[in-house]
């Protein structure tokens, strides 16, 4: 009797102990019932900064307005027609028209004081020759006058001395009066000569206006240098110069002919990511116009001072991607979505993002262990839009939730050996745990 007591006591703490083990199995598993699990997996791990931008040839032949306008004073231009954008032209088609308009008036004005100048020209002629006659009759008579007194004073031999005298002062003052006559037209040979060539100089000064006009008026009609494809350009604003924009002196471009065998993407990054992109990076290129091509491509240059873009508040560094293909198929102005790599870890452990918190500092995560979940600390590497690298606190294989347990206040945070205070890198913050704290309670029997 005493043997089947002993035997019923066993019996029922082998029960007992097992209804305990099954309602500890049962709380453990209840704590991840319904919740999100994520697995630590290795492997490789890549980050990168996506923009989007538009394509550009590298080089191009741009097409201007002709620059000789600047000197006829034509500052200010209006483009009247230009050829739709993307037409393929051979050298010498005919690309743009420029309003003639504004430079004709003033070609009018020009021809009108250009016919002013020869009149005055033809005047000053016929002056000079009316001038210069006067002066040459004027010789004649002082030298008959001079021939004149010389017979007088010859005939004044025999005359009283008074007569003599005065013949001899008569024949001197004709002499003076003679070479007076001379110098004058000397003189006004000078003069003539000097009228006729400021009146010369202003008649060329009027004919050459002319005809830089005309010249002007002949280079508005804007011929292809090159064969190529015609690219609007585009003005400080962004906005593309079409029929009807303005051209100016010291701006000239009308379009463009682009090399289209080397292009790249001219693309803008927010200052948060810009520290993270470098020279030389891969890049995978998208096109929005046919999203199943895929080009690759390379950073080619960083902008050193941001800038802050029409319609945007943040500011932004200007990024060049060479496109590393030559694909017929590209042209100026298309769209491209730009991945640049900007890390890339060949064999890494990496949770979701989801799956990292943070308090005061402190990166963790809810793994779960056994029956149970644990709040473990983990040391937090890179990240990118949707993992994170975990050096230290994890495991291949760990599974860890993506969101805080129903008892999360309760758990006790488990640091990592030496006391490591985890820090996080990367362009991404780890989730903040919003649970609310609860009264002290004892985790667990």
């Amino acid at each position: 009797m005493r043997f089947l007591r002993r035997r019923w006591y066993v019996v029922a703490g082998v029960v007992v102990l097992g209804l305990w083990g099954t309602c500890h199995a049962l709380r453990g598993t209840s704590a991840a019932e319904g919740a999100v699990v994520a697995t630590v997996a290795r492997g490789p791990f890549t980050a990168t900064v996506t923009t989007s931008g538009e394509l550009r040839a590298k080089e191009s032949v741009q097409i201007n307005a002709p620059a000789e306008a600047m000197q006829v004073g034509a500052w200010q231009m209006r483009i009247s027609s230009l050829v739709p954008e993307g037409t393929v032209v051979k050298a010498g088609d005919v690309v743009a028209e420029i309003d003639r308009s504004t430079l004709g008036t003033r070609l009018t004005d020009v021809s009108l004081e250009l016919q002013k100048a020869q009149a005055q020209y033809e005047q000053a002629a016929l002056d000079s020759a009316l001038t210069l006659s006067q002066a040459r009759e004027a010789i004649r008579t002082d030298t008959l006058d001079l021939e004149a007194k010389r017979l007088t004073k010859d005939q004044a031999v025999y005359e009283a001395p008074t007569v003599q005298r005065q013949a001899e002062i008569d024949l001197e003052r004709a002499q003076r009066a003679l070479a007076q006559a001379h110098s004058d037209l000397q003189t006004r040979t000078e003069q003539a000569q000097a009228k006729m060539r400021e009146m010369s100089t202003e008649v060329e000064r009027q004919r050459n206006l002319q005809k830089q006009i005309q010249d002007v008026l002949a280079a508005f009609t804007i011929r292809a240098p090159a064969p190529g494809m015609v690219i609007y350009v585009r003005e400080w604003n962004g906005k593309k110069r079409t029929s009807g924009s303005q051209v100016y002196a010291y701006d000239p471009g009308v379009a463009t002919l682009p090399d289209l065998t080397h292009m790249e993407s001219i693309t803008y990054v927010n200052e948060i990511d810009v520290r993270r992109v470098a020279v030389g990076q891969p890049v995978a290129v998208t096109l929005d116009a046919d999203p199943t091509k895929h080009l690759t491509g390379k950073v080619a240059s960083v902008a050193n001072v941001g800038e802050q873009r029409p319609n945007t508040d943040a500011k932004v560094f200007e990024v060049h991607i060479t496109i590393l293909q030559s694909d017929t198929t590209l042209r100026p102005g298309m769209t491209t979505g730009n991945a640049i790599e900007t890390l890339r870890v060949p064999d890494a452990l990496t949770i979701p993002l989801e799956a990292m918190f943070s308090d005061s500092g402190v990166a963790y995560a809810y793994r779960l262990a056994g029956g149970g979940v644990v709040k473990q600390e983990i040391a937090a590497g890179e990240m990118n839009d949707h993992d994170v690298i975990v050096a230290r606190g994890l495991a291949q294989g760990d599974r860890v939730l993506m969101v805080p347990p129903a008892d999360a206040a309760r758990l006790t945070l488990v640091r990592l050996p030496g006391g490591t205070r985890a820090g996080t890198a990367g362009h991404a913050a780890p989730r903040r745990d919003t649970t609310p704290p609860a009264a002290p309670a004892a985790r667990g029997r």
